[in-house]
């Protein structure tokens, strides 16, 4: 049995899972397999530093395990909020070099990508990312085949996907590019990226033994952080 720890902290959600394995089933809202629990809570606080070692206690207690049954860690690498990013990878890290694992990297935009359910063959998915820019990167049937990029929106913006049927566009940035291009034609799933949508893709990435360096891992920010 694989049991592997999965760090969400990129968006205003503080979210964790526990992946294993051994858990079969589609019994929830995106049709995660190897998700054993979830705790998660969004708030505007951005409190991710007072939160995260907390929601790892308790998911870990309430599941009857500890910190030594884990085999890896999977953290949400990006891009996102600098700041959860920066508390996100540096937990990992550290529990990661603790206790001697593997350390899992997974894109946030692939892993809230799977938030969409629909039939749609193409989704976009973006993040916020201030003013009229979003984080992005397109998916077909679940292949990515445009590379995450900063995307100042404009009306004509993926107008070569949105004119060859209907988008499932999903994230924090979807509100004010729906509301740019009004076109009720595609589906619209504002949304922030979970740690339930890490868990597959970490197993996966476990058997390939798909891991990152843990001492010179770092996020990716897509763009340099900029104050104010």
């Amino acid at each position: 049995m694989a049991l592997i720890l999965c760090v969400e902290t990129t968006s205003t959600n503080c979210s964790v899972a526990l992946a294993c394995d051994t858990k079969l089933g589609q019994s929830n809202l995106f049709h995660v397999k190897y998700c054993l629990d979830v705790i998660e809570d969004n708030s505007d606080s951005y409190s991710h530093g007072e939160r995260l070692h907390v929601f790892i206690d308790t998911i870990l207690k309430r599941n009857n395990f500890t910190v030594k049954d884990l085999d890896a860690i999977a953290v949400s690498e990006g891009p996102g909020s600098y700041t959860g990013l920066r508390i996100g990878v540096s937990s990992v890290k550290g529990m990661c070099y603790a206790l001697e694992i593997p350390m899992i990297a997974i894109s946030t935009l692939e892993s809230l990508s799977l938030q969409n359910t629909s039939e749609t063959e193409t989704t976009i998915a973006m993040l916020d990312a201030r003013r009229m820019e979003v984080y992005a990167a397109v998916f077909q049937n679940g292949n990515l085949i445009e590379a995450p990029r900063a995307v100042i929106l404009e009306e004509d913006s993926f107008t070569s996907f949105r004119n060859s049927g209907k988008v499932t566009f999903i994230g924090t940035g979807v509100k004010k590019f729906e509301d740019l291009i009004q076109e009720s034609t595609h589906l619209y799933i504002r949304s922030n990226p979970t740690a339930l949508t890490l868990c597959d893709l970490a197993i996966t990435k476990h058997k390939k033994s798909d891991t990152v360096d843990v001492a010179y891992f770092e996020p990716f920010y897509l763009k340099e952080f900029k104050g104010g």
